[in-house]
């Protein structure tokens, strides 16, 4: 019989031992339990506020991406045949976007790096010491300033409806190039889009070819802002292969290669600017609040694209390309009193269709298993 005296100093037995032992263990498991439980839940509703995050970023960038497309084809058309005010240069326009965009990048890098003193450390180390891989996005930093000084040729020359269909040849254009240089193998309803992007800009461009009649049409020339938008295109097409193959062959971010981006086309777009404006021009000669809009959308452009690149598919990116040129049309009726025939309502569907058709991806079938399989 144990002592009940509470000074009693006796060893416990063996089975008192272990049902200490046990007991200790019980406890422990069920606090481990508990936490982790706790780390579980934790872990889910991180998850959870992520997705619900990603998900968030997604469709909002997507509609800015719409708004953007369709809002940049629209001003620059109206930019561009503004009558009542001073011309503004397309190649100063183009020039002081990039400085934009530098300046929203800079501050893009410092946010990613955790603060100023580390941005700049983190760029020393990437753009200047670094030069080799600095001067590979010369090419596309070239590509990109000649590539946007046409698309004003071409605004200036289609009407808004009629540019946005064609600029979407650049998706033709960038999966000839893919297959070229990065050795893509394109699938068979992807080849089918293409012919179809390709007979519904077709089908546009025939349905634009009649002669101007409005004294603000007459000197403008359908041949010069299709090949613009064609040249446009192929450009595009060819700077973004060798821009997607330079960013997969390092792991420098984004922000940081669009930084080097910008930098290097600063004095490709100063150059351009003195080739065609020579150095008596003002800079800014023309520039109202309206263009400094417009070089605002311009260099938003790109990081908006990099933002759903990043959180949304190719469906939805072709769901806001198109919605882009659906609004466009609609606008370019009420605003530059554009005249839609059926055979361009037919091309622009071709186009869209192709679009969604290109950016298809089929869902991959289950793997049977005993559970799913047809004897289960």
């Amino acid at each position: 019989m144990k002592s009940t005296d509470p000074t009693d100093n006796t060893e416990p037995t063996v089975g008192e031992c272990g049902e200490a032992e046990e007991d200790h263990t019980t406890a422990a498991t069920q606090l481990n339990a508990v936490e982790m439980d706790g780390d579980a839940k934790k872990a889910q509703s991180y998850v959870h506020n992520r997705r619900v995050n990603y998900g968030y970023i997604k469709y909002v960038s997507l509609v800015i991406l719409t708004l953007q497309n369709a809002a940049l084809g629209l001003s620059m058309r109206y930019a561009r045949t503004r009558t009542d005010v001073e011309m503004f240069s397309s190649a100063a326009a183009v020039l002081m976007a990039e400085v934009c965009k530098l300046i929203i990048c800079l501050c893009l890098v410092m946010q990613e790096s955790g603060g100023v003193k580390k941005g700049m450390q983190s760029m020393y180390n990437i753009v200047i010491l670094n030069v080799r891989d600095t001067l590979r996005v010369c090419v596309p930093s070239f590509l990109y300033i000649v590539q946007n000084n046409l698309l004003y040729v071409s605004a200036s020359n289609l009407d808004a409806a009629t540019y946005q269909v064609t600029y979407q040849l650049k998706l033709l254009t960038t999966a000839f190039f893919a297959v070229l240089v990065l050795k893509r193998q394109l699938k068979k309803w992807q080849w089918f889009a293409l012919a179809w992007l390709a007979a519904g800009v077709a089908l546009v461009q025939l349905a634009n070819s009649v002669k101007a009649t409005d004294a603000s049409q007459k000197e403008q020339s359908k041949l010069i802002g299709f090949s613009a938008a064609l040249a446009a295109c192929f450009i595009s097409g060819f700077a973004g292969i060798y821009f997607e193959k330079v960013l997969k062959e390092s792991d420098i971010s984004v922000w940081m290669r669009n930084v080097q981006l910008s930098l290097l086309s600063l004095p490709f777009g100063t150059a351009t600017y003195l080739i065609n404006e020579g150095v008596q021009n003002n800079l800014l000669k023309g520039f109202d609040g309206f263009v400094w809009y417009l070089v605002l959308l311009q260099a938003a452009g790109g990081l908006i694209v990099a933002v759903v690149v990043k959180y949304a598919d190719n469906i939805l990116k072709g769901f806001a390309t198109s919605v882009a040129i659906v609004i466009s049309c609609i606008a370019s009726i009420y605003l530059f009193n554009f005249k839609l025939t059926v055979q361009f309502a037919l091309g622009a569907l071709f186009v869209i269709g192709s679009i969604f058709l290109y950016g298809y991806v089929p869902k991959k079938p289950e793997p049977r298993t005993s559970l799913n399989g047809p004897d289960a």
